[in-house]
């Protein structure tokens, strides 16, 4: 189905409304599918796997990450049963299951809904699962715990017909998290707690920002002047959404998303239409500091607000578990975790709420049932996409192919600094490649013979936080079988050439924004890499200076 056809495909049926034909399909079979209801079966949560020959990829909802035993094993169940048992963890803290056939459909979410989970608005144009933070009312660090925010604007938004037609997809995170680590400026609307000092007391608030988004045009979010309080953010989630479903652009897919409106309307134009649908004027924004930023993840052994327990969150590459994993975890977490444990928007999973006397136990169970949080910086900052594995859009393999970048790494270097290596399959970002220290975006490149094989362009000095940059793109083409030698020819040269003031060493991101785009493509040594394979020729190296300037 052309993606022009859409908007004409909504207008005719609501995406809501085609559960009975989903019913009805996984009696009739697959053949039976009107190709206009594989567009509107996004709606819940469900999207053809390629190579579109009868299998689907679901997602399931987890809001804020928050989950139980019983919906990790509701999770385990739907792996285990219709999906060959696996299952991957999304960057938006989402499950999501593959090999499903229809007529497994009404079954698995069957499952998953006895246990309160959903797959309603896991995709399609409506309210996508909003995000928060994994250490919510744990972190000693955190500002508000935002679970309960969460789940209201989650139950507001979910099957209400009044927003299940927006432009596009529509993604929403809401956090107090110290370290922003719910990602609020790439958002569609991004919430996050700050504070300010009132009267003579601190107060706890939210600062709004609008129109963040990666794909193939990233924009950074935009922040709104005001502050406003935790029982004003349903208002505002509202008053934003209606903006976007009713100005928002329709006529083209890849010109429909928030960010477009934002970057044309400028932070005060929307400010002020805000404050129409409101119907009340927020306080003014108060300035307040980006965290610098390492992982944006809580990953390893953590003491928690509550005395005596700690949370340790264990780094799951690429986010692919089995339901083995799974219900390995749940039982640990119903041993030791008082049956919760959290998923984050970096793949991984977190185990909360563990007693100082049960801490060694419980990490020797954990690490028994294959879960690690001791790992490198590179696995710690490893995030990919699905890839060409099951999605359709995937030009590259991305799972297995980080795994391997990952493990030479591992071998060729000593390295004890932050990095985060975001690999993605395609343009489209869903593994968020623009934000990485490294981003790799697939492609297909052709050798001197003719060949056609898979290929990334390589971009560097991607970050969040108070220096907020998406990568420059510095090499292109880079055949899939070079890549790891590249990597580490750059990680080498950066360790070696680096600056060090006061005993720190300079951050790779700084590195990176310090040397030119040519300097770059000639420390990944792909000319040198090119002599041992005479069926390769590098492109033209780009030539910008530092920052794209």
């Amino acid at each position: 189905m052309a993606k022009a056809d859409v908007e004409a495909i909504k207008q005719a049926k609501d995406g809501l409304d085609v559960w009975p034909d989903i019913l009805r399909y996984a009696q009739e079979g697959y053949s039976s599918i009107a190709s206009e209801d594989f567009v509107r079966m996004r709606w819940y949560g469900i999207y053809q796997q390629q190579p579109n020959n009868g299998h689907f990829m679901m997602r399931v909802k987890i809001p804020s990450g928050d989950l139980s035993t019983a919906q990790l094993r509701a999770v385990a169940e739907v792996a285990r049963k219709y999906g060959r048992s696996i299952t991957d963890v999304t960057t938006r803290q989402n499950f999501q299951f593959h090999w499903l056939r229809i007529e497994d459909i009404p079954a698995a979410i069957e499952i998953l809904n006895a246990a309160g989970l959903t797959t309603i608005g896991a995709c399609g144009d409506i309210t996508r699962n909003i995000c928060g933070c994994p250490t919510a009312g744990i972190d000693p660090e955190e500002m508000f715990d935002t679970r309960e925010i969460v789940q209201k604007v989650t139950d507001y938004f979910l099957g209400n017909k009044d927003f299940s037609d927006l432009p596009r997809k529509y993604k929403v995170s809401i956090s107090g998290c110290a370290i922003h680590c719910n990602q609020p400026e790439i958002n569609d609307l991004g919430i996050q707690a700050v504070t300010r000092r009132a009267n003579g007391k601190v107060e706890v608030g939210f600062q709004v920002r609008v129109g963040g988004g990666l794909s193939t045009q990233p924009h950074f979010a935009q922040r709104l002047d005001m502050f406003v309080t935790a029982d004003q953010i349903l208002d505002v989630c509202r008053a934003v959404t209606e903006i976007f479903r009713d100005e928002g652009y329709r006529k083209r897919r890849n010109h429909s998303r928030l960010k477009f409106l934002v970057a044309d309307w400028g932070a005060e134009k929307f400010r002020e239409e805000l404050i129409k649908r409101l119907g009340w004027t927020p306080e003014p924004a108060i300035l307040w500091p980006e965290p610098a930023r390492v992982q944006q993840d809580h990953l390893g052994v953590h003491a928690q607000k509550q005395a005596g327990k700690h949370w340790i969150g264990v780094s799951v590459i690429t986010g692919r578990l089995t339901a083995d994993h799974l219900n390995a975890a749940a039982d640990i977490a119903d041993r030791y975790c008082g049956g919760a444990l959290r998923t984050t928007n970096q793949q991984n999973l977190l185990f909360p709420n563990i007693d100082t006397d049960q801490l060694a136990t419980a990490q020797a169970e954990i690490r028994g049932a294959g879960f690690e949080w001791a790992v490198s910086e590179f696995h710690k900052g490893a995030v990919s996409c699905t890839g060409n594995e099951f999605c359709n859009l995937a030009i590259t393999e991305t799972k297995g192919r980080l795994r391997e970048i990952v493990a030479h790494l591992e071998s060729e270097l000593l390295w004890e600094e932050p990095i985060r290596i975001h690999l993605n399959g395609c343009p489209n970002s869903c593994g968020q490649h623009h934000i990485g220290d490294i981003g790799l975006q697939g492609c297909l490149a052709r050798l001197n013979d003719g060949t056609q094989v898979e290929a990334y362009d390589v971009g560097l000095g991607g970050r969040l936080g108070d220096d907020a940059k998406f990568v420059r793109a510095i090499s292109r083409k880079v055949p899939a079988d070079k890549l790891k030698y590249a990597l580490a020819n750059l990680l080498r040269a950066y360790k070696t050439n680096r600056n060090i003031t006061d005993n720190v060493p300079e951050a790779f991101g700084k590195f990176v924004d310090r040397h030119t785009d040519a300097e770059l493509g000639e420390i990944l040594g792909l000319e040198h890499l090119a002599q041992d394979d005479p069926n390769w020729t590098p492109p033209p190296p780009r030539a910008h200076a530092p920052n794209g300037e």
